[in-house]
């Protein structure tokens, strides 16, 4: 008498299968292996030393002797008429002199009576003019200020502001969001989640211990963006997935996107002539130090924009291969591509937005500026302000669609050499593995479409009987009535 188990028995491995299987993994090894180890050594030469000799500038967060960043509460808003002042000669930031200078003139200006943290009489800090109209200030708000109070206390009589604003303070709602953020990523992967969150702590360590200082330091752009990028997914994909074949394919497939995309990233960027024009951030770099080059800057952005998408790709096609070949382990190789692939084609269709509109929500202000001008679309697309946005979008798409029928390539040859997974028991599919993966519903769907006849048998071999009392022995059971 049959009974309902929900999965296939499988007998033990022969000799050959294991032998197979030995071979898969010491190809990945032998691959891998010595692209870590060269990895490695090239990240050690090219570390940086940390000197920041020859580089000039002066922060806006370093205040003259005698000026204090503090911080405060609003407890009233008032708009009262701007006095006539001079320019402060106090040597302050730029967020200082823009309300100082906006104070010129007889026009309505905003203040903001504030209760200091560290205690005292509210102050009355005048609120930047384009922060007064964009966004307002509220009572209740945290902000911080430049106190001048220490070097024009003699002369505040001249209607000069003593205390400027300089930013808010965020502390609180960011703090926040990053614990809502850890907790559902926990709540959701469990220990993967939060194995995930460790790994992207480690790359943000390597982005700026190791990418930023270096570029900095005038170190060569592409190596610098490959060797990190490199580090950076050893150590995310192994840590967050584990030590396995699967996971290896994956890595496989994203080093060999990421190949793809520094080389278009580097043709891109000398073709295009991306040099950062018009750009604030970039003209305050190159007035810094001679040795920061800002086209070496975008190469290497280009490069790291696209690392997140690629692993992402990489990983559930990968793991939908295994989970497509255990779920059907007769499926021939070409029949199992085939099907990956459709998966992948979704993925590929729908990451590609992704990238289209991250990219144009973080250029919302560009893109409306463009638009107000009223130019051609054309050369909207490939003016200075833009260009770099439409290349990273190129760039990043072509690479990550690139790495996708190559991950899935290398996966099915991987997963046809080290055969089914064994767990405690008979079953083929072992717990982790169906936690691994959020591509089980899609590739349940592909194989049922592919082997809906043969119930993922093939012609040479007997097809696996389906479970009694299922949709398939149901279906089976009309077709042999109505024959």
């Amino acid at each position: 008498m049959g009974h309902g188990h929900s999965h296939t028995d499988v007998a033990e491995p022969t000799p050959q299968a294991v032998a197979s299987r030995k071979r898969a993994n010491w190809l990945l090894a032998a691959v891998l292996v010595p692209l870590g180890v060269l990895t490695i050594v090239a990240m050690m030469l090219m570390w940086p030393s940390g000197s920041r000799e020859g580089i000039s500038f002066a922060s806006p967060y370093q205040a003259a002797p005698g000026v204090t960043f503090d911080t405060g509460k609003i407890q009233r808003v008032v708009q009262e008429s701007c006095t006539q002042t001079g320019q402060s000669d106090a040597g302050q930031p730029d967020a200082g002199q823009s309300a100082t200078g906006s104070a010129q003139g007889g026009s309505e200006c905003t203040f903001a009576f504030t209760e200091p943290d560290k205690g005292g009489e509210p102050v009355k800090v005048v609120i930047n003019p384009d922060v007064a109209k964009s966004h307002g200030v509220d009572v209740g708000d945290s902000i911080r200020y430049l106190n001048l109070s220490g070097v024009q206390g003699a002369s505040a009589g001249n209607g000069s502001p003593s205390y400027v604003f300089v930013d808010f303070v965020r502390n609180v709602p960011m703090a926040l969001l990053a614990v809502l953020y850890a907790v559902v990523v926990i709540a959701v992967a469990r220990w993967r989640g939060f194995r995930a969150l460790l790994g992207l702590v480690g790359a943000y360590a390597v982005l700026v211990s190791f990418i930023l200082p270096g570029l900095v330091e005038g170190k060569p752009p592409l190596l610098l963006a490959l060797v990190g990028s490199t580090v950076i997914m050893i150590g995310v994909l192994y840590f967050a997935h584990g030590f396995s074949a699967r996971t290896s394919t994956a890595l496989l497939g994203t080093i060999f996107g990421l190949g793809i995309t520094a080389l278009l990233a580097a043709w891109a960027t000398d073709a295009a002539n991306l040099a950062g024009v018009g750009n604030h951030d970039a003209a305050t770099l190159i007035n810094m130090s001679d040795k920061i080059s800002i086209s070496g800057i975008i190469l290497c952005g280009l490069i790291i924009s696209g690392l997140g998408v690629l692993n992402d790709v990489t990983i559930t096609q990968s793991s939908a291969v295994w989970e497509l070949y255990e779920l059907a382990p007769e499926t021939s190789a070409r029949k199992l591509f085939t099907s990956a692939m459709r998966i992948g084609r979704d993925h590929i269709a729908s990451t590609v937005y992704t990238i289209a509109f991250a990219y144009a929500g973080a250029a919302l202000p560009i893109l409306i500026i463009v638009m107000l001008y009223d130019r051609p679309l054309a050369e909207a697309l490939t003016s200075a302000e833009l260009s770099e946005e439409v290349i990273r979008t190129l760039v990043g798409s072509i690479g990550l669609v690139l790495a996708i029928p190559v991950t899935t390539f290398i996966a099915v040859l991987v997963v046809k050499a080290t055969g089914l997974k064994r767990a405690n028991g008979p079953s083929r599919v072992a717990p982790d593995d169906v936690d691994d993966t959020g591509a089980l519903a899609a590739a349940a769907a592909v194989v049922g479409s592919e082997t809906d006849r043969g119930y993922g048998g093939s012609p040479n071999r007997p097809a696996v009987a389906p479970r009694p009392g299922s949709r398939r022995a149901r279906r089976e059971a009309e077709r042999g009535n109505s024959d």
